[in-house]
């Protein structure tokens, strides 16, 4: 992927995640809008549900006037009938007798009659009605959520690693900003003076000696190509042409670890003192053993002071196995043990600590030898990967310490550590050019999740995106 992809690609992820609290919030808005239709349509049911049961009311009281209104009418009758004859006093007065108590019994039976129908009318106003507005409300709601949510799921991890980039490659993206800022402020036109003072740059960033000759080299033609005249345009160019050499020096590189295909994955560290093997190791042990894998430490570093008991704070912390041996003990003896448990226990990963002595270089690789042919006698394609643990902040002298690992053992990868404590990241550029190796991980702070697996073109947004302008 060339440069401009790189930083189209960053650009319109980051326009969508300028895009998320505007969806957000009208999603939001949504459905605080369904709740308001809610309320309003309960409200409007209650009060159509109150002038229902207002509009029954009367027809009871009608009802009962009616009742009311028969008793004088028959009083009435009673009374006419008095002065025919005294029987039928006696007759009307036990009709009047019988007509009072219906009355009554009316009087008492037809409001409960009545009241039930009005309470049933409330229930089916407050039951019908409102049910299908919640429910509708309720499912706008958890649309919304379930749109987050995935939402969420998808960016989490893409968030995540290029903030942890951007944060740990800071200091190196301003340093060699400004050194490239005060290089082009004195820019005036393309002639040899600006390659010699380019070439300084460079290597003053770590780039590699070799790797600044050749670029040079290259740009000569390609400012006349792209006719470059703007400070900004001949940036772009410069940068351009690293990331595409970049490209081009690991073609056939694998960033991945290499598993085993069955049985423990071997992993062997080496690095000189002081580089940050141990604490590589127990973050990546953490690393796994989050990913559900059965991790097993080797204490193999058995000369150098506090190596063993460091490794063995990383694995209580870690919450993993750890087999270690004797202060001044045979390296070897310990691997032999780590690879027995690794293999009868089912272990799914074996990390191997190593010494790192470059002071007694020949007694040094002996020692890794004698580790390796222990490694492969008891599992054939072990070790699956050797890393080389380097300290970003040391520049050329790390390179110089691949350069001596290479020749003495089959490093399979680096690990680059402390990146984030240089202001000169072009050693990654250096490596991949010089060494041909490709880097695996990368070290962008302290805490145990910024050990991160390399990602090329994270790293170049990371180191660059200040000093490159894209449409």
């Amino acid at each position: 992927m060339g440069l401009f992809d790189i930083f189209r690609r960053h650009k319109k992820h980051e326009d969508k995640q300028e895009e998320r609290p505007q969806q957000e919030e009208k999603e939001e808005q949504k459905v605080a809008d369904a709740h308001v239709d809610s309320e309003v349509a309960t409200t409007s049911q209650s009060a159509s549900s109150e002038s229902e049961a207002q509009e029954e009311a009367p027809e009871v009281d009608q009802d009962s006037s009616t009742t009311t209104e028969a008793q004088p009418q028959n009083e009435e009758v009673s009374d006419d009938s008095l002065s025919g004859s005294s029987s039928s006093v006696e007759q009307n007065a036990e009709s009047a007798s019988t007509i009072e108590e219906e009355t009554v019994t009316s009087r008492n039976d037809e409001p409960e009659e009545e009241a039930p129908t009005t309470k049933s009318s409330s229930q089916v106003a407050e039951v019908s009605t409102p049910a299908p507005e919640s429910e509708v409300n309720d499912d706008v709601q958890e649309e919304a959520e379930e749109s987050a949510a995935a939402s969420d799921d998808e960016t989490v991890d893409e968030e995540s690693t290029a903030a942890k980039y951007d944060q740990g490659l800071e200091k190196s993206r301003t340093g060699f900003g400004a050194r490239l800022n005060r290089f082009l402020a004195n820019f005036r036109h393309v002639d040899e003076d600006f390659f010699d003072d380019l070439e300084d740059l460079l290597i003053e960033s770590d780039v590699g000696y070799d790797m600044a000759m050749k670029l040079s080299d290259e740009l000569r033609e390609e400012v006349k190509l792209q006719n470059a005249k703007s400070k900004q345009e001949v940036s772009n160019v410069i940068i351009e042409k690293m990331v595409d050499l970049y490209d081009r020096a690991g073609k056939d590189e694998k960033s991945d670890l290499n598993f085993a295909k069955e049985g423990p994955t071997v992993i062997m560290f080496v690095g000189v003192n002081g580089a940050g093997k141990t604490t590589t190791i127990g973050k990546m042990a953490a690393l796994f053993k989050s990913q559900g894998k059965k991790v097993l430490l080797a204490a193999a570093d058995t000369f150098r002071a506090g190596a063993t008991e460091q490794l063995d704070i990383w694995a209580k912390r870690d919450g993993v196995d750890i087999v270690t041996g004797p202060e001044n003990g045979d390296p070897a003896a310990v691997v032999f043990d780590a690879v027995q448990k690794a293999k009868k226990e089912n272990y799914d990963i074996l990390f191997v600590d190593t010494a790192g002595r470059l002071q007694n270089k020949v007694n040094l690789m002996k020692e890794l030898a004698k580790m390796k042919r222990i490694l492969t006698r008891e599992i054939p394609d072990a070790p699956h990967e050797v890393l080389l643990v380097l300290d970003a902040t040391t520049g050329q002298n790390a390179l110089n310490q691949a350069k001596l690992f290479k020749e003495s053992t089959d490093v399979t990868g680096i690990v680059l550590t402390k990146l984030d404590g240089t202001a000169r990241g072009g050693i990654v550029l250096a490596i991949r050019n010089e060494l041909h190796l490709p880097v695996k991980y990368v070290g962008l702070g302290e805490k145990v999740n910024d050990l991160q697996k390399f990602d090329a073109s994270e790293f170049v947004y990371g180191l660059f995106k200040d000093l490159v302008e894209v449409d």
